[in-house]
């Protein structure tokens, strides 16, 4: 009796899925976070075994993403990476990337094996997060306490050795925290005083606004395109912690500059400024249709609505965008919102 039941709640589960999927952003946005961080924890716990046999080796994390990368066209992402040849150099160099997401992370899969040798600085709580944080501890990360600012700083500066003795490159996020703002936040200097200390380059890379595809406040996930821009090199030598606050703004300014130029180009080739939805901050009376007058509230329900909501999908589209199409962008996208901060 019990199989039969279980049986029947399967065969639902399969047939409602697609219907949810096509009518509802919020499934989808779950949907597709599920399937994202499903895929991952499935691959740490094949993947132990593996890396045991080499602890702490930061090409495990070659191996890793090889697998992971899969998970981008199942949820219809896909990142176009610029200036490979900044990412591919076999030298020791500190990466500082802008942070919109974990689905950065996501796209760091997609293009770990140009920078071969790798590794990032996580939050110490993420190490908790088993079987992730052990398979993340045997691929070499480096996990640092960001309450405690010396402790922190000092689990970086170790690393700097084997950094220079290995030519591996320590991927930053020099904001700390992800923000879904449609900007690029005030950098701290951890990242900056290792690279300073170690006369290390510093290596700018830029992912353009996720704000055409992902919206965290209404739960709109779209497919997307991302630019991932590696700009040249910034050299450090010769220089002091005394040029570190010039060096830090040298840096987001350039990354800033190469933001707003991709998200743009982006906006632009898939004509997404003319499917975006009003903004919320709008005046109700500019975008509500003419007609009889109706109550504020209901008004701007309707406006809520029709900023969440996408439009018409193709049946089918559970996998991801139609099979040769230049990018998976085909719906409307959620546009700048209010601040939204994660830790």
């Amino acid at each position: 009796m019990i199989s039969n039941y279980a049986e029947l709640f399967l065969i639902c589960a399969i047939i409602l899925m697609p219907i949810f999927y096509e009518t509802s952003s919020r499934f989808r946005f779950y949907f597709k976070f599920v399937v994202y961080y499903g895929v991952v924890i499935l691959n740490s716990f094949m993947l132990i075994p593996i890396f045991c046999l080499r602890p702490c080796n930061v090409r495990n994390l070659v191996l890793a993403s090889k697998f992971c990368r899969l998970v981008s066209p199942i949820i219809s992402m896909k990142w176009e990476v610029r200036g490979a040849e900044h990412m591919g150099a076999d030298r020791a160099m500190v990466i500082v990337a802008n942070h919109q997401s974990s689905l950065d992370i996501l796209g760091m899969f997609d293009f770990w094996h140009l920078m071969d040798k790798c590794t990032v600085i996580a939050k110490r709580e993420l190490f908790f997060a088993w079987p992730f944080g052990l398979a993340a501890w045997l691929s070499g990360l480096i996990f640092i306490d960001r309450r405690h600012t010396q402790r922190a700083q000092n689990a970086m500066n170790e690393s700097t050795d084997m950094l220079i003795r290995k030519r591996t490159k320590l991927w930053v996020f020099p904001e700390g925290t992800r923000r879904t703002t449609n900007e690029i936040h005030p950098f701290k200097k951890g990242a900056f005083h290792v690279a300073v200390r170690a006369q290390l380059p510093i290596l700018p890379v830029v992912y353009s606004s996720y704000h055409t595809f992902l919206d965290d406040r209404h739960k709109v996930m779209n497919p997307g395109h991302v630019i991932v821009t590696a700009l040249p090199a910034i050299e450090t030598k010769g220089l002091t912690s005394d040029d570190i606050p010039e060096l830090i703004e040298r840096t987001r300014n350039a990354m800033i500059d190469t933001f707003k130029a991709t998200t743009k180009e982006v906006e632009n080739r898939f004509n997404l400024s003319g499917h975006a939805s009003p903004r919320l901050t709008e005046p109700v009376s500019q975008v509500a249709p003419k007609g009889p007058r109706m109550a504020p509230d209901i008004r701007q329900d309707q406006q809520v609505r029709s900023f969440i909501e996408p439009g018409s999908r193709k049946i089918g589209s559970l996998l991801g965008g139609a099979m040769g199409d230049e990018s998976p962008i085909k719906e409307p996208t959620a546009y700048r919102r209010k601040d939204v901060q994660r830790d």
